[in-house]
């Protein structure tokens, strides 16, 4: 399931492919299955507990990519990212275009030919996508102005129990709540697949305002720069250290009371956690937790290493604790010791 999810075509915008794949997988357990006006699949359970609480558990299906802005008349495309990709991890890459996946690679002129500092990150605007077109009419019958792009990369486990992929960031909090779903809990759950988290966490603020959850976890992916040349106080978090729980980013404070809950949930299962120790970034908490009148929210996240890229790496370890400790928090009736 993680390879399909990983593998499907699902730009901010363009997240059909992978709605339809959850939907299919989740319709027959779930009580109540339906897409909103934004595109969010909502899946609602019902819980065993009499007057329980009502948890939104929350995980975007969008990814980076980019989208078709021009077509030259050699027959190239001129095109935009959408969302947060670093220039430097394009050039070369294969894309898929638009609805029939045409193929593509992201070019550039050639080194050898321009004068200018081969080390600096080139501008969108000095790339190009080749689909192999001989003119401006030939791409015209294969693509057009609007269509969405995005990397083409296959998913592969490698090592000592990890993944390559892209679009891990967060088809990884996708496959857990869809696995999740699998069971039942004493609390009411709404398991939400949200769309254009990546440009704006727009999908999360509809959702969030028409479920009026009690308390609300966002399952992500997240940073981890544990590698060479970082210094460990900008690790972020360590790939196979377990799950990592927000305490701020640039949108959100996480509920202590709900993160604590969360850390207990693990270590009282001696299941390995961690805190990710960077406050950048923001993810749909942030417009979850500003909906209403304000949501107890709290973020969970498994580490991937070189995110928004055609080859994050993630621990299939790390990604099974995440699973196990939300099932944990889940599984409890004692809604009169909860704080939140």
């Amino acid at each position: 399931m993680l390879k399909t999810l990983s593998e499907a075509f699902g730009a901010s915008g363009a997240e059909q492919e992978v709605r339809d794949y959850i939907k299919n997988a989740v319709e027959s357990i779930c009580d109540d299955v339906y897409t909103d006006n934004m595109g969010n699949l909502i899946c609602f359970k019902k819980g065993k507990l009499k007057g329980g609480r009502s948890i939104m558990l929350s995980a975007h299906m969008d990814e980076v990519g980019f989208i078709i802005s021009g077509i030259n008349e050699k027959g190239y495309l001129n095109f935009k990212t959408i969302g947060g990709i670093d220039p430097r991890v394009v050039i070369a890459k294969r894309v898929l275009i638009g609805k029939n996946k045409i193929r593509g690679v992201i070019g550039d002129k050639p080194p050898h030919l321009t004068d200018k500092n081969n080390n600096a990150a080139l501008k969108t605007e000095e790339l190009f996508i080749d689909i192999g077109a001989k003119n401006k009419q030939e791409a015209g019958e294969y693509v057009s102005i609007g269509d969405y792009a995005c990397f083409d990369s296959k998913f592969i486990q490698f090592g000592n129990g990890l993944v390559k992929g892209k679009a891990l960031d967060n088809r990884i909090g996708c496959y857990i709540l869809t696995e999740l779903a699998k069971n039942n809990y004493p609390h009411d759950i709404f398991y939400v697949f949200t769309v254009q988290e990546e440009v704006g966490c727009r999908g999360a603020q509809t959702a969030a305002y028409k479920i009026k959850p009690d308390i609300s976890i966002v399952v992500e992916g997240t940073t981890c720069s544990d590698v060479p040349k970082t210094d460990e106080t900008g690790f972020s978090t360590r790939l196979r250290g377990g799950p990592a729980l927000s305490i701020v980013d640039r949108t959100s404070y996480s509920d202590k009371e709900l993160r604590n809950a969360l850390y207990k949930a693990a270590i009282g299962n001696n299941i390995k956690i961690q805190y990710k120790q960077t406050t950048l970034g923001g993810n749909d908490a942030g417009a979850i937790q500003l909906s209403e009148a304000g949501v107890k929210t709290a973020v969970i996240s498994v580490p991937c290493r070189y995110i928004h890229s055609p080859s994050s790496v993630a621990s299939l370890e790390d990604i099974s604790a995440c699973r196990e400790v939300l099932h944990n928090f889940l599984i409890s009736e004692d809604k009169e010791k909860w704080s939140f």
